[in-house]
């Protein structure tokens, strides 16, 4: 399924990942990169682990290059993203991943634990994406792009109601940008995850989770990676505007 160049691309398609310096940020990152993608590696504070990242796309034979910024910086976003068009070449597809949480009771959450969420998880849409669809129209090749929302943006949790609200939002986003790019040959999909072995889980009891799981396991970052994977291939190109569940059956 992969498709990193075709007959008719001029060089190679280039793909940028936010918060793709571990986790399931890192999982997409590295199996575009087997599917023949180059991939653009978009972190905010965990340079080291980004460079490590980077370092295992290159053995891969593929290209990465490394941007540092927050999704939640509008300007930071702009420059960084126009920066690395103009060295590297127009990106054919994103993923945005980079997400936090900040969980809590809602009559006891703080104005930024809320403003904190919504700024990174939902308002990144808008500043990775802006500056970043014009040159994908204008190259005229199509493209894909990605969202990572989760379950609790679709059935809601108790605890979340900022990241929650966050995810059920991108979800919107998506598929109101499916509708507007999609005669430009552009998808725009979104993957949401369950309960995911990655650091996010912070300090919840990973076998309890993983049964009330249908399938009797937590997801991993390869699952996740397996489902964008598909939406970025010729397979998926029929596919947009959906919300593909990855989280083994619980609903």
């Amino acid at each position: 399924m992969s498709s990193g160049k075709t007959p008719g691309d001029a060089e190679p398609r280039r793909v940028l990942v936010t918060g793709a310096s571990r986790g399931i940020g890192r999982g997409i990152a590295t199996r575009l990169a087997r599917d023949g993608f180059d991939v653009a590696l978009n972190f905010h504070r965990s340079k080291a682990a980004a460079e490590e990242a980077a370092e295992a796309i290159g053995a891969l034979g593929r290209h990465a290059a490394l941007l540092g910024f927050d999704v939640a910086d509008r300007s930071a976003c702009a420059d960084a993203i126009a920066s690395d068009v103009e060295a590297n070449g127009t990106y054919w597809g994103a993923v945005l991943n980079a997400g936090v949480t900040r969980d809590g009771p809602f009559p006891g959450m703080s104005e930024e634990a809320w403003d904190s969420v919504l700024r990174t998880n939902l308002d990144g849409f808008y500043n990775v994406l802006r500056p970043l669809i014009m040159p994908m129209v204008r190259a005229r090749r199509g493209g894909r792009i990605v969202t990572i929302s989760s379950a609790a943006g679709i059935v809601g949790n108790r605890g979340q109601v900022n990241y929650s609200a966050s995810k059920a939002g991108l979800i919107g986003a998506t598929r109101s940008l499916a509708q507007e790019l999609a005669k430009r040959q552009i998808t725009v999909n979104c993957v949401a995850p369950g309960w995911i072995e990655t650091d996010m889980l912070g300090g919840a009891d990973a076998d309890a989770l993983a049964g009330a799981v249908p399938l009797k396991r937590l997801g991993t970052p390869d699952d996740v990676a397996g489902a964008v994977s598909f939406l970025f291939s010729e397979d998926g190109s029929y596919v947009t505007g959906q919300v593909l569940s990855v989280n083994g059956g619980l609903f």
